[in-house]
């Protein structure tokens, strides 16, 4: 089981979605590992994924690229005076890829987020060549920023697995108590999970 995590936006949880979801493959028999290729602004992200697996790879396998800035990545590299190169990633990949049967990739920020020059979200995403799955924050304006998403993603030439919804906090506003209903009845995107505030595991059936 192999897909590339996305989020309508930065912020919406996907880490946590993540290592929730290799916690789960990895209890159900599969050698799932979680890989963040690139981290700005501290490296938290990328030791939680390494957590859920229970430190079987180093950090740098993990997370080969970190930037200390708190912005895009082009940004980020910029500030620092450094170049993210596709084909560096490319080989990073291809060679984790060989000795793992199942991968989870996390994107940075947003789908379209800015990577490097010439490397928007969905070219970096095309390194992986995996079909996507798109982590909602349950909150105001997340019917939008997922529609959209979801229209980019297949624009592109991506599967578009399934959704993701995160509940940051047990619903409150009418927004919140509805969401996820309508995201069923306006796309045939599956909601694949709801992630209940707190949550610590994940019930999953794999054949």
């Amino acid at each position: 089981m192999n897909y590339f995590i996305t989020g309508t936006d930065t912020g919406v949880g996907k880490t946590y979605v993540t290592a929730l979801l290799t916690r789960a493959l990895r209890s159900a028999g599969l050698d799932t590992v979680a890989l963040k290729p690139i981290s700005c602004g501290d490296r938290e992200d990328a030791e939680s994924l390494r957590n859920a697996i229970g430190g079987e790879l180093p950090l740098d396998a993990i997370n080969p690229l970190w930037f200390d800035a708190p912005a895009a990545p082009l940004v980020a590299a910029r500030e620092e005076g450094r170049t993210i190169e596709r084909a560096n990633l490319r080989d990073w990949y291809t060679a984790l890829r060989q000795s793992r049967k199942s991968l989870l990739v996390e994107g940075v920020g947003g789908w379209l987020v800015p990577v490097a020059e010439g490397l928007g979200g969905a070219e970096f995403a095309a390194i992986f060549d995996l079909p996507v799955v798109i982590v909602v924050a349950n909150r105001l304006g997340c019917i939008n920023h997922t529609l959209l998403t979801i229209e980019s993603v297949r624009t592109r030439g991506f599967t578009c697995a399934g959704l993701i919804i995160n509940h940051l906090h047990p619903p409150e506003t009418i927004s919140e108590r509805t969401n996820a209903a309508l995201l069923r009845e306006l796309t045939d995107v599956p909601v694949l999970f709801e992630i209940q505030p707190g949550q610590r595991t994940l019930n999953l059936a794999v054949a």
